[in-house]
């Protein structure tokens, strides 16, 4: 258990749930991000909108906080560590994968899914529940009866469901005909069963009511036309006053309406609830359309129209149904036998009726309930050829057991409100119908034993509705009889038949003749046949199949007991034949249909198995059958799994067939002492044998001759086996029982109840083993397994390839059967006679193959897996030892599916409960028994002799696997998937899987709870250490990176790697990964590293600590670092990620819990936990419910479930994904702890502490919790007593490193962790300064550190810090022992010193949000250190981040080339390189900004005194590195001309190293550069500047100060307009703020002294005319820019428009401090020039750059047609405002009289006529662009230019003489 602190609380991650909860909403992300602020603080200020700065804070005014217990005092270091370790150890968890999330289950191959226990088949239940029908008026009796109709499939799906929900009133009226009311009969609800949910499934309702005189539909005319007020009238009236004497019996029903309403509008989920459903209208029904036939038709209609037609009379009404799904079975159920189901009604209640399925289409479950149903049918009759008065016709059917009345058996289900049973039964009466259709359903229970007698008799009666005749007699009249015999020649017949109807009195044995066989009496017309009718059958006793009677009939009549011939489906078959006939009926089983064989799978099984086993005498002859019933047996499992319809594991397994041998299958019962068809059945001496072979080597000379022998043959001597005592037969026996009579728990059996059965789920094929011999049934055992094995050996052709592509059900077959054998007291080696040891190892054999291996593997794997518990162990080692070698050899043992075969073959193998006893516990290599090892006990002894080699057990040597066969060969293939390449690392991630699987086992087995147990069970696996550490290179140590974004990120650990003070990109963790000697390109996926990782991390855990000490020390230098290096990746691997709730809740990351998994898989670690106590594992189950991973308790494989988890699950996630980033980096700290206790004894010392210490630095950068973090400072401080001169002397770098982070988490919120890192700072500073001698390079690298700690994190809070300088002042202050030393006035000076940068940089906090200002602030940080190069490196890169997080790469880079240049100065004093930049100068071409760095010279400070430059990027390394990030970062930004002026200074120092791999990167770098330019030419988008002006004393020291502000390409004035606008609001106000539209020069005393005003321009780059014939490409006018320019248009008159004459222009030229681009993206103006242009000035500006514009389109290398021709309309159009001629009418039309407008007149001139020449060329030039369509438009262009040109001439031909008069008047020559 782990307890962290927050705010002063203390809470316990681990232990009681509930007490967890209650604190749970305090919490947030186990403390590695912590919002809340530390009580103690909450007096720091007592005004909060006070600035804290060093000149008005003092440190002494804070209270410190507690100091750590005996940080500073301790006896020695041994003392030290012992403290160290026991601290450590407390509350620690024992199960290290109780944390981690469970294996997946999809590659959990070693787990057989446990098959469900058969049960009867179930579709989707509904309840439907009948409240209430109701018509307009109640008059009589009405009777429901309810079905399902698939339109779809035309057919009826259910059987009827009746119901009577007549009111008391009318029930009297039946009261005189109903004999008594059983309670079954009283149901109004029925659970409907739909295996196939379609929307077209109508529930059909159908009513009827009191046979009445007329047709249907005059008898439905009341319940239309009269209303509920008459139905007083109607029930008084005379019409009905006899009805309740006369009609009201069971004959005297007649069909009324009909209801439908659809029950699937679509297909639902069962879990979806169905709405109460209200059918509002019933339609009369007609009285010549009531078959079935008919209603579907109907129902087609209905779909169609939605409308009944108008011939259908509807009758209004409302029936409510309210259907539901059903999940569980309600209370009161009856099953459709009406036998009660569990639960049990415990008082009389309304039962519930199950209804009977007939689904739509094949269901393919077998019959695992008694069912032996008959249903009637009557269709259709035909009298209408009869000339008496019969019409109104009804048929009594009974279900005769003889021709005697007395003869008729109850076995016809009753309908509503009657009796449960009735001998007989009526169909309803159609009025005046001679031909009338039927729509009965007779719902019979047959008898289990039918006989000949057995048959259905019909009689016929006409019943009349005259009330005047029939007042003194019956009104039923008899008109005849018809009867079906039940059996045809002992099949039960079913399906349609026609009968003849008798007129006569029945005659004497007619049950025993069919009636189309004449008899000599009266027959209606002659013997024709005039009723139709149709019987099916739902039986789990008489198949359908013709394949199936024939063989059940055929075995049945080898039991004996009837007479020959035999009849079969129509045919005599003879004694003599029988053999023939069966041997035909088994090979034929494979031909049956797949329903039926499906249905009767279980029985067909039993029969053949008994046929295997059974010597099978016809006529005192033995049979041969085995042979033939094994063919077939194979076949029948070859089709079952070659069917599409059946479902298969994820084994391949066929369901049924799994569900057989679980739950079924037993083995066959001994033949009784009974007579067979030809005698008795010899004595059991002769009856069983097997053919006997001596040895193996025999097993081929045999095959041919026993693939022709009999198994049973009784010339074979059969093996003697010795009699057993009495009791432990009787045992065996009784457990026997009980394993086959497996109870099922549906049914109930009240005794009290006469018609309750009570069933079983294997009532068919489970039988009571009375009367027979035990030492026959052991007999038969032991022989069956030996028959079964000797078939799979003999088979051939076919019938080996289906036995050996299907071995898994012949495995297990063999296994169940074994598992019966009597084992007590046996020896495993005599267990198991030499024969059947012999067709084993011929069958391991065959499947070794590769072809049948490499299909077989698993099916293989769990033979020998099951064969380790039955027999001898050395035995199944030396096959599981052939297989694999034979494997091996069948192809190239490199072969990707090779190596994943033998992974999942030793997975399996080694998940066996007794795994560990077959690996563990030799005390000595000599002896441990030659592998394969034969079955050993579990001895207790030491891994190792004292004389060992202790690096030998890190090994994977000879001697190992032989110790260790299993273990060896696991981890021998480990390492050989490691090494090889495969596609995707699927095999490496098999093997991976395969260890870590095995590793959590041995971890939740509670055997394995001892610390002792755990060494033993680690000792196992330590060569799988030394493999992973040889397998670093592998690793992929990026971790599962986190979902969340960048907020979710702790306040100081940005980065899983920032620990170095002065890297700009966080990247410490990467770094030191990186710079791993040998690491390659990661092969593993980061999931499959962690779960190589977690299984060093447990084998860590668990070993011995002694142990992996001795090896430390013997470990070579290099290997000891490939250690350290391991574990610095488990550190990043298993940081703990900051999950935000939305990111935890799109994941669905567990599944379901371990245990249960492996429990309900029942595979090896399944059976284990059971075994071991299943009681006290499921009671610790809750106490561990807080650790544990909880699984959605769905389905076992992943879904696309998308449901939000609560709040609390989420909660729990987060607090176990806690625990495990604690307790792995705790088992890192406790092995890191191990190896710095062995630094003494090795011989590396040095190197070990400065690895060890990067582990320790990278830990800290990492997600930690305040439980690791405690620890982890005490590991540090111990390591800087025991070895701080080599870290202050030799390993300055790791001190920056450690400094640093060290003072960030003494900025930590929370109070314990600052308390440990304070405590760990003075430490530091007191080592150094008594010890070290070297107080100066602390104190230089705490300054920096602090200097970079705040310049980095965003969120950091300096209350905090300050808060640790006080605590680290009062260490100062009561140290007794420095107290005469300087050491505290030197820790008070330096403690000061931080306390004013600490203020200094308080202002940053302040303008977070301002990019700008921030940047303004870090530059004057970093300018303060001027004279610190260290530091002034660090707040560069600083700077460099924070634009880099902007993606301002230019500014960026400009940054580290400014970084580099400082560096380039401190080279150039160190060292005289000429290929080496002499100092900043040479970086000029890059930017002159650089010059600035060169301020810094030696004698200022010398770069060699203690402390400083000491960094390493003071190095031509760092430098190379400085400038490459810079040309990265210029090649991001665009800039690819700066990217080659950055290599030419990279260039020379790589030469001169000779570094041809990075000059080869360098010069293809710099091709990538150059190609750029070349693609994007004139594309590329540059940055686009504004000028912006603060005015207002508002804005402080920013008051009426310009600056010039870069902004990305393409920003538009509205955007950063936009962006101030809102920022500056956000800080004074809406109100307060005020932004000035023009660009107009601003009036100070126009402005109020409230406001704030900011004035937005945007300007362009300015460049004088010498410029501009140097920047010739885009990118030259883009660069080192520091001019830029704006205009603003005005007139005389104040207005800033106006006429072409009156139009002036003014030009503002500023200039900036620095030239752009730099290292921040705003810079000062300093300087700032205006002149004003004249309109004739203007107007000459204008059509300058009217005519480049001409130019350029007309000259371009690809013309754009659409831009040429906008500026010619711009140009020479007819209708443009100010456009040329304008301007030309209003300067050009006169000569100025003013002399001085004479040469701006001549300029305006001069460009007019080149205008006109660019117009011509244009037009020319546009008249080859056009298209066909527009020559209309060119000759328009071609009129308007001529037309121009013509206007313009005489303006242009005009010429002022004054400007062309000689300067100097000519001399005249003398003559």
């Amino acid at each position: 258990m782990y307890c962290v602190n927050f705010s002063g609380i203390n809470f316990p991650l681990t232990g009681c749930l509930a007490c967890l909860m209650t604190h749970l909403y305090l919490l947030v992300c186990f403390f590695f991000k912590s919002q809340i602020r530390s009580p103690s603080l909450a007096g720091l200020t007592e005004d909060s909108g006070r600035t804290l700065t060093s000149c008005d804070f003092n440190l002494r005014s804070l209270a410190p906080d507690p100091r750590v217990k005996y940080a500073l005092a301790f006896s020695n270091q041994e003392e030290l560590d012992r403290l160290n370790q026991e601290a450590r150890q407390e509350n620690r968890p024992s199960e290290l994968f109780s944390l981690y999330p469970p294996p997946d289950e999809d590659d959990a191959v070693e787990i057989r899914p446990i098959p469900d226990c058969p049960k009867e088949h179930t579709g989707e239940r509904i309840l439907m529940r009948c409240q209430a029908i109701k018509f307009e008026i109640d008059i009589e009796p009405i009777f429901a009866t309810l079905a399902l109709y698939d339109l779809k499939e035309k057919k009826k799906i259910s059987e009827n469901f009746y119901c009577d929900l007549n009111p008391e009133q009318f029930k009297n009226f039946l009261k005189n005909h109903t004999p008594n009311v059983d309670p079954s009969t009283l149901a109004r609800s029925g659970i409907f069963s739909v295996t196939y949910p379609s929307p077209d499934i109508y529930l059909v309702i159908k009513i009827e009511k009191v046979l009445q005189q007329g047709e249907i539909s005059d008898c439905a005319d009341p319940y239309i036309t009269m209303r509920e007020s008459d139905s007083a009238k109607v029930v008084n009236s005379e019409r009905f006053s006899t009805m309740d004497d006369q009609f009201c019996n069971v004959s005297g029903f007649k069909p009324a309406t009909i209801t439908i309403t659809t029950i699937f509008k679509q297909v639902r989920p069962s879990s979806s609830p169905f709405m109460q459903t209200d059918a509002n209208l019933l339609q009369s029904q007609l009285g010549d359309r009531l078959s079935d036939e008919d209603l579907l038709k109907f129902l087609a209609e209905i779909k169609k129209t939605s409308t009944p037609q108008r011939r259908i009379k509807t009758i209004p009404g409302c029936i409510k149904l309210d259907m539901s799904p059903v999940h569980d079975t309600p209370t009161g159920c009856l099953s459709t036998e009406l036998i009660p189901l569990i639960p049990v009604a415990e008082k009389n209640i309304r039962p519930v009726k199950e209804v009977l399925e007939f689904p739509s289409s094949e269901v393919y479950v077998p019959h695992n309930i008694y069912r032996n149903l008959l249903f009637i049918y009557p269709l259709k009759l035909n009298f209408v050829n009869r000339l008496t008065s019969a019409r109104n016709i009804a048929i009594k059917i009974q279900f005769m057991s003889g021709e005697d009345l007395s003869c008729a058996m109850p076995v016809i289900f009753g309908k509503s409100s009657g009796p449960e049973f009735l001998k007989e039964v009526y169909t309803a009466v159609t009025y005046h119908n001679k031909s009338p259709d039927f729509y009965e359903e007779v719902k019979v229970a047959l008898p289990a034993r039918l006989t000949d007698r057995h048959h259905l008799l019909f009689t016929f009666y006409h019943i009349s509705c005259q009330q005047k005749q029939n007042l003194g007699g019956s009104c039923e009249t008899l008109i005849g009889y018809s009867w079906l015999p039940i059996l045809n020649r002992d099949h039960l017949q079913t399906g349609q038949f026609c009968l003849p109807i008798i007129l006569d009195r029945l005659p004497f044995n007619y049950s025993l003749h069919a009636p189309e066989v004449a008899p000599p009496v009266k027959w209606m017309e002659s013997h024709k046949e005039l009723f139709n009718l149709e019987i099916q059958a739902v039986s789990s006793v008489h198949s359908e199949d013709n394949h199936l009677k024939r063989f059940f009939t055929l075995c049945h009549a080898l039991e004996g007991g009837v007479t020959f011939p035999l009849w079969v489906i129509g045919e005599k078959i003879p004694e003599n034949k029988l053999e023939h006939e069966l041997k035909l009926s088994i090979i034929a089983l494979s031909s049956s249909r797949l329903e039926p064989l499906v249905l009767f799978l279980h029985q067909v099984l039993d029969k053949l198995f008994t046929l295997i086993m059974q010597p099978i005498l016809i006529a005192t002859q033995t049979a041969n059958l085995s042979q033939i019933a094994f063919e077939s047996l194979a076949s029948i499992v070859n089709s079952l799994h070659n069917s599409q319809e059946l479902i298969k594991d994820h084994l391949g397994r066929n369901s049924l067939l799994v569900t057989y041998l679980y739950w079924v299958f037993r083995v066959p019962d001994p033949p009784q002492d009974t007579h067979g068809p030809g005698g008795s059945i010899p004595s059991s001496e002769s009856r069983y044998s097997t053919m006997g072979r001596a040895t193996a080597a025999s097993v081929g000379n045999m095959l041919l001759q026993s693939r022709f022998r009999s198994s049973s043959n009784p010339d074979i001597p059969s093996q003697q086996i010795s009699a057993e005592d009495a009791e432990v037969k009787n045992i065996l026996s009784a457990k026997v029982l009980m394993n086959f009579m497996k109870p099922h728990h549906r049914f109930y059996n009240p005794q009290s109840h006469h018609n309750t059965i009570s069933h079983s789920p294997s009532h068919t094929y489970i039988h009571t083993l009375v009367g027979m011999s035990y030492d026959c049934f052991f007999f038969l055992l032991q022989q069956f397994h030996e028959e079964l094995a000797l078939q799979m050996v003999v088979s051939s052709n076919v019938c080996r390839e289906n036995t050996y592509k299907y071995s898994w059900f012949f495995f297990e077959l063999l296994v169940s059967v074994c598992l019966n054998l009597d084992k007590h007291g046996v020896p495993r080696r005599s267990c198991f006679s030499d024969r059947f040891k012999d067709d084993i190892t011929t069958i391991v054999s065959v499947v070794s193959e590769f072809e049948l291996a490499e299909k077989l593997n698993v099916s293989l794997a769990f033979f020998l897996y099951d064969l380790l518990s039955l027999m001898d162990r050395g035995f199944v080692f030396q096959l599981v030892k052939n297989y694999c070698s034979q494997v091996a050899r069948s192809s190239d043992p490199w072969k990707t599916a090779l190596i994943s075969m033998r992974l999942e073959f030793l997975r399996i193998l080694c998940s066996h409960e007794h795994y560990l006893n077959l690996n563990l516990y030799f005390s000595s290599p000599a002896s441990a028994p030659a592998s394969p090892c034969p079955s050993i006990s579990s001895q207790v002894g030491s891994l190792h002799s004292p004389d060992q080699n202790i690096l030998a057990l890190f090994e994977l040597t000879p001697e190992f696997k032989q110790q260790h066969y299993l273990t060896g060969l696991l981890l021998t293939e480990l390492s050989t998937a490691l090494d090889m390449e495969s596609e995707g690392g699927k095999v490496q991630r098999k093997a991976i899987n395969a260890i870590y699987s095995l590793l959590c086992s041995h971890d939740l087995d509670q055997r394995c709870d001892k610390p002792e147990v755990r060494a033993k069970v680690a000792a196992l696996y330590l060569p799988l250490v030394g493999t992973i550490v040889d397998s670093t290179n592998y690793l992929d140590f990026t971790g599962i990176e986190p979902e969340n974004d960048l907020e979710s990120v702790p306040p100081i650990n940005q980065s899983v790697a920032m620990a170095i003070a002065g890297n700009p990109f966080n990247t410490l963790g990467r770094n030191v990964l990186v710079s791993m000697q040998g690491k390659s390109v990661a092969t593993l996926a980061a999931d499959t590293s962690r779960h190589l990782l977690v299984c060093f991390l447990w084998v860590m855990k668990n070993a011995d600590r002694s142990l992996i000490q001795r090896w430390t020390v013997n470990m070579h230098p290099s290997h000891l670092n490939k250690l350290l290096e391991l574990l610095t990746i488990c550190v990043s691997c298993f940081e703990y990620r900051v999950m935000s709730t939305q990111a935890l809740q799109k994941s669905q990351q567990v599944k379901q819990q371990l245990e249960e998994a492996l429990l309900r898989g029942m595979g090896a670690r399944g059976e284990m936990m059971k075994r071991v106590g299943g009681r006290t594992f499921f009671s610790t189950l809750g106490q561990r419910e807080n650790l544990r991973w909880r699984k959605d308790r769905t389905q076992w494989r992943q879904t696309n479930d998308k449901q939000d988890k609560s709040k609390s699950e989420l909660d729990q996630e987060a607090l176990i994904s806690g625990n495990l980033a604690t307790e792995t980096n705790l088992i890192v700290l406790d092995l890191l702890e191990t190896i710095i206790q062995a630094v003494p004894l090795a011989d590396c010392k040095d190197s070990v502490v400065g690895a060890a210490l990067k582990v320790l630095l990278h830990s800290l950068t990492c997600n930690q919790s305040s439980t690791f973090l405690l620890h982890t400072f005490s590991t540090l401080r111990s390591l800087v007593i025991k070895f701080g001169d080599l870290l202050f002397e030799e390993e300055a770098e790791q001190c920056a490193d450690l400094c640093q982070k060290v003072l960030q988490y003494c900025s930590s919120p929370v109070d314990e962790n600052r308390s440990q890192a304070c405590a760990t700072l003075y430490l530091i500073m007191r080592y150094s300064y008594s010890n070290a001698n070297n107080f100066s390079r602390v104190k230089m690298q705490v300054t920096m550190s602090l200097a970079s700690l705040v310049g980095k994190s965003s969120d950091f809070q300096e209350e905090y810090l300050r808060r640790s300088l006080r605590t680290i002042l009062a260490y100062a202050e009561e140290d007794t022992e420095m107290q005469n030393t300087q050491m505290p006035s030197q820790v008070d000076e330096l403690l000061r010193n931080l306390n004013s940068i600490l203020s200094d940089t308080v202002k940053m906090r302040e303008f977070q949000e301002d990019p700008e200002m921030l940047m303004d602030l870090m530059y004057r940080i970093a300018k303060g250190y001027q004279t610190s190069p260290d530091l002034r490196l660090t707040w560069l890169q600083n700077m460099a981040e924070k634009h880099t997080n902007r993606k301002c790469y230019t500014e960026s880079a400009m940054c580290l080339v400014h970084a580099a240049a400082l560096v380039a100065e401190y080279l150039s004093m160190l060292e005289d390189h000429t290929y080496l930049p002499i100092g900043s100068v040479t970086f000029q071409n890059i930017s002159p900004n650089v010059l600035e760095e060169s301020a810094v010279s030696d004698d200022i400070l010398s770069p060699d005194e203690d402390g400083v430059c000491s960094g390493r990027y003071f190095t031509e390394s760092g430098l190379v590195g400085l400038l490459e990030q810079a040309a990265e970062l210029f090649n991001n930004g665009g800039l690819y001309e700066a990217v080659n002026e950055v290599y030419k200074i990279i260039i020379p120092i790589l030469e001169a190293r000779r570094d041809f791999r990075k000059l080869a990167s360098t010069h293809d770098k710099l091709h990538r550069a150059f190609e750029n330019i070349i693609q994007r030419g004139h594309k590329r988008m540059f940055g686009t500047y504004f000028r912006v002006g603060f005015y207002g004393a508002k804005f402080g020291d920013l008051d009426e100060r310009e600056f010039i502000y870069k902004e990305p390409g393409i920003t538009h004035l509205p955007e950063i307009s936009h962006r101030l606008e809102n920022f500056y609001s956000q800080c004074f106000g809406d109100d307060t703020l005020v932004m000035i539209k023009d660009s107009a020069p601003v009036n100070r005393n126009q402005l109020n002294p409230n406001k704030a005003y900011i004035q937005i321009t945007y300007v362009e780059p300015y460049f004088d005319d010498y410029e501009m014939k140097d920047r010739l490409t885009n990118f030259e006018k883009n660069f080192n820019l520091r001019c830029f320019m704006y205009t603003t248009p005005f007139t005389k008159s104040g207005r800033p428009r106006g006429e072409l004459n009156e139009q002036y222009k003014r030009k503002t030229i500023l200039t900036t401090m620095h030239a752009f681009p730099y290292v921040k993206t705003r810079i000062n103006v300093i300087q700032k020039e205006e002149f004003d242009l004249t309109p004739i000035e203007v107007a000459i500006e204008d059509m300058q750059k009217k005519t480049r514009e001409l130019a350029v389109a007309t000259h371009r290398e690809q013309p754009d047609a659409k831009m040429l021709q906008m500026l010619l309309q711009g140009s020479v159009g007819a209708t443009v405002n100010q456009g040329p001629l304008e301007v030309a009418q209003v300067f050009l039309n006169e000569i100025p009289a003013d002399p001085k407008l004479f040469r701006h007149h001549n300029k305006l001139r001069l460009c007019f006529k080149e205008f006109i020449m660019r117009c011509g060329e244009a037009v020319e030039k546009n008249k080859h662009l056009i298209a066909s369509d527009q020559k209309e438009y060119q000759h328009e262009l071609k009129k308007n230019y001529n037309r121009l040109r013509e206007s313009l001439r005489p303006m242009l031909e005009r010429k002022i003489p004054e400007l062309y008069k000689p300067i100097i008047r000519p001399r005249l020559e003398n003559r």
